[in-house]
């Protein structure tokens, strides 16, 4: 899949959040990440970096380290700044969800920046920008650490592009054919009958209700085989 997405990170001071970062791009499918004048000038390479990439260290081998914002949004047609601080002046501010749903399906190749973890974006570089992203959080406390809202933008864009599929984790369980609930129906039948529970003489509805019941549950062969091992339970201990 092409990635049509940059990830821009300024002056970052912690190199685990790169490395938070770079994870947070990966498991999303993207990986062009740019930074910013960061704190450490090897960052991509930083022990901690490498630590909380966790297996997205190929995203930081082609990471670039670059002097100025409008180096790192060179070929981006569409910048989204990501800023808390409301401002008196500037681009407009939309909730990722709501701006995606449109950029989207549009020609931009496009970029997110993020500022650094204590003092965010200052305004001349959100006025770089062409919309600010706010994540809709609770409104007493929005702080949010940067990799965690790398990972916000980067899932919700996700989806607005398309997504991914989901893998079945656990093999499709085979469900049991109409003889194996009839077989199971039959032997708790006799085990009922063992234990008391159900009167032969005067069975009313016990057994096509159970049936109802088996049916509705869908059961699978191997539910049957563990039904029938507490029927056989049941029968024993009487």
């Amino acid at each position: 899949m092409t990635d049509p997405t940059r990830f821009i990170l300024l002056n970052t001071s912690h190199p685990g959040n790169v490395g938070a970062t770079a994870r947070a791009m990966k498991v999303m499918g993207f990986s062009d990440l740019v930074l910013v004048r960061p704190r450490f000038a090897d960052v991509l390479v930083h022990e901690d970096t490498v630590a909380m990439a966790s297996g997205a260290a190929d995203i930081l081998v082609r990471a670039r380290i670059v002097d100025t914002l409008d180096a790192a949004l060179e070929g981006v047609t569409w910048a989204c700044a990501t800023a808390m601080t409301p401002r008196d002046f500037g681009p407009p501010t939309h909730a990722p969800r709501e701006l995606f749903s449109t950029l989207a399906h549009g020609p931009h190749r496009v970029g997110f920046v993020f500022g650094s973890e204590r003092h965010g974006m200052s305004n001349e570089d959100v006025y770089r920008c062409h919309a600010v992203l706010s994540i809709p959080t609770e409104p007493s406390y929005g702080s949010l650490n940067l990799a965690q809202a790398v990972q916000l933008v980067a899932y919700d864009w996700r989806q607005a592009l398309g997504g991914f599929g989901i893998e079945p984790r656990t093999p499709d369980a085979r469900l049991a054919d109409a003889q194996a609930v009839q077989g199971l129906l039959a032997h708790w039948e006799r085990s009922l009958v063992e234990i008391g529970f159900l009167d032969p003489a005067a069975p009313k509805k016990l057994m096509p209700r159970l049936n109802q019941l088996f049916n509705r549950a869908a059961l699978t062969q191997e539910e049957v085989h563990i039904l029938r091992g507490i029927a056989k339970a049941m029968a024993e201990r009487r």
